[in-house]
């Protein structure tokens, strides 16, 4: 059986990360690790009482919460088999875990992205700039290197050998997009799932805002037009 760890980034989602946690299917999944990113709520506390392993990391940023999540899974030499990434929002449908890993259990693929480019995609899930953005990031990503993704989707799984081999690096916005990139340049087999997506409990600390739109906006396409110059 495969030794499978889920990593949520999670800042300031008292009011949901219970939900997500108990949809997570524990009859697959060794350990679910919360990383609690400077929150100013209960996060922790519900995710502690849920069962989850919680962490806490300082600094902002989803690429550094995802990376403190790897360091504590490097530190305590879990070695699982696949890696599971997922928000902590309720966006996602946790149960879907079993579909997403099943291209690397049963086809031997490297990294699977759930797409939510699909008809069961909640009408108001994704705002019209989440749209755009995925629309374009995966657009040029064709037409630069040949891929075929139709989403930067958070969730997400991938084998735990294959993930150290990046060198994740990116500390933010760019963490999605950056593992895409890398996993092309790399070789890696990979594929897409489709899975449903509704909209979050809470406001996106992301598209919620203008500001972080941009960002978010920038670091993706920097990542993209500096693998392009390699």
């Amino acid at each position: 059986m495969s030794k499978i760890i889920v990593i949520i980034p999670a800042f300031n989602e008292e009011q949901s990360i219970k939900y997500v946690i108990d949809d997570i299917p524990k009859t697959i999944v060794q350990e679910v690790i919360v990383v609690n990113n400077n929150s100013t709520d209960g996060t922790a506390g519900v995710a502690k009482s849920a069962g989850a392993t919680v962490l806490f990391e300082p600094s902002m940023g989803y690429g550094y919460a995802c990376l403190k999540g790897m360091e504590y899974v490097a530190q305590n030499n879990l070695n699982p088999d696949i890696i599971v990434f997922l928000d902590g929002d309720y966006s996602d449908f946790p149960e879907q875990i079993t579909e997403v890993i099943q291209p690397i259990l049963k086809n031997d693929m490297d990294l699977v992205i759930g797409s939510r480019n699909n008809a069961e995609r909640g009408k108001h899930a994704i705002t019209p700039q989440q749209i755009f953005g995925n629309w374009l990031a995966t657009f040029l990503m064709k037409l630069l290197f040949n891929a075929n993704f139709t989403d930067l989707g958070p969730f997400r799984a991938i084998k735990y050998q294959k993930l150290l081999s990046l060198n994740m690096s990116d500390k933010t916005y760019g963490w999605t997009v950056e593992m895409q990139l890398k996993a092309i340049k790399n070789n890696f087999r990979y594929t897409e799932v489709p899975v449903k997506y509704r909209e979050r409990i809470g406001v996106s600390k992301v598209s919620g805002t203008i500001k972080g739109t941009i960002f978010a906006g920038i670091k993706i396409l920097s990542w993209i037009f500096k693998y392009s110059l390699k």
